[in-house]
């Protein structure tokens, strides 16, 4: 072969390597953008994906007690004003209580969202929680507890020496009967000693244990106050209300998990507006309001309460989503007088930004919480 032949040869062997070579590069090229755009179009989907996730519907997980005096949550579950406020933004998911140290628990425990309850359990979670786990966000009923006794008994110097029931040690119920005692000088001790003995249990048992003369008498939310009235000859020795001025004081709000306010504003938003809802069939049409308020507590608890026993015990209620703030800092004055809390700093307990939103929309005045 001529030195020319080869120098040819090598040329078109250069050509072929560098086309060659050119050839994998734009191959290559073409691999990445092919896998970068399969890359683009799967995040989107994950983000569509992950979008899709964050606009399904929330569940609020929703606890109240099978009481009167959570009647603005009787009528808003069992009318459907908490169902048709969330709409399609939310599901409801109920859970019942005794007393209000449960729903705490309850609450810490992340079992329930949210919940109605009284003023002292409510103190004591954001004690307990260094005022972290938990915001009052509108209030619900004032009025409807008593402390009803044997007929026997005239003052509270009768009671010395007898037995008195609550629905559960450091309930509301449970620090005004003690705060109301030491008042009227008379001491009883959290494991049932002292001049009066104070047994925890719940309302079913405690009309039971009075027919049965165990107990003289009971400090009880309605309508077990009046039951024991109606059912067992018991008699009114001490109506809460003549203890508070204008007869106005907390006796049951609704409370959020500070976690669950913060990450779902708006399901908060239409949980109040359901509660409103029911106040204002409550104070519109209390006939339809009582009824739905009985049917709801046979649904949790088995059994229809008389009618009357719910027409005599309504009128001594008083609903409203004012949260009565001045009377919840007495409330924990009370709590520290008898022993089951410290002096704390309240200022932060209420969050009314979305109640008042929610008023605001209606053309009604705002509420206030503590200065």
């Amino acid at each position: 072969m001529s030195f020319g032949h080869l120098m040819e040869n090598s040329c078109v062997a250069w050509r072929f390597s560098t086309n060659f070579i050119n050839f994998m590069e734009n191959r290559c090229r073409l691999i990445a953008a092919v896998a970068a755009l399969a890359l683009a179009i799967g995040l989107t989907a994950c983000s569509n994906s992950t979008a899709a996730d964050s606009s399904a519907p929330v569940n609020v997980r929703l606890g109240y007690f099978p009481n009167l005096t959570h009647a603005p949550a009787l009528v808003g579950v069992r009318d459907g004003h908490f169902a048709r406020a969330l709409g399609t933004d939310g599901t409801l998911t109920l859970s019942t209580f005794n007393a209000g140290p449960l729903a705490i628990e309850a609450l810490f425990s992340g079992a329930i969202d949210a919940t109605f309850i009284g003023p002292n359990p409510a103190i004591n979670g954001y004690v307990k929680s260094k005022g972290k786990a938990l915001r009052i966000v509108a209030g619900a009923t004032s009025g409807g507890a008593a402390l009803v006794v044997d007929p026997s008994i005239h003052s509270p110097a009768d009671l010395r020496g007898k037995t008195l029931a609550t629905p559960q040690l450091g309930g509301t119920q449970d620090v005004a009967l003690r705060a109301w005692l030491a008042d009227n000088h008379l001491s009883a001790d959290t494991s049932g000693g002292g001049d009066v003995a104070i047994v925890p249990q719940q309302n079913s048992a405690t009309l039971d244990a009075f027919k049965a003369g165990d107990i003289a008498g009971a400090w009880l939310p309605e309508p077990w106050a009046t039951r024991l009235i109606i059912d067992a000859g018991a008699k009114v020795l001490v109506d809460e209300a003549d203890l508070w001025p204008s007869g106005k004081f907390v006796t049951t709000q609704l409370i959020v998990s500070t976690e669950f306010l913060n990450k779902h504003p708006q399901q908060v938003h239409q949980l109040i507006e359901g509660e409103l809802a029911a106040l204002d069939e409550i104070a519109n049409d209390p006939a339809k309001a009582q009824l739905a308020a009985n049917e709801q507590i046979a649904a949790v608890t088995g059994k229809r309460l008389p009618d009357t026993l719910i027409t005599a015990a309504w009128p001594k209620l008083d609903f409203t989503y004012d949260p009565i703030a001045s009377s919840l800092r007495t409330a924990a004055d009370h709590a520290h007088s008898v022993g089951l809390l410290d002096r704390v700093d309240l200022s932060g307990i209420y969050d009314l930004t979305i109640l008042n939103q929610v008023l605001a929309d209606r053309k009604l005045e705002p509420v206030k919480g503590l200065s």
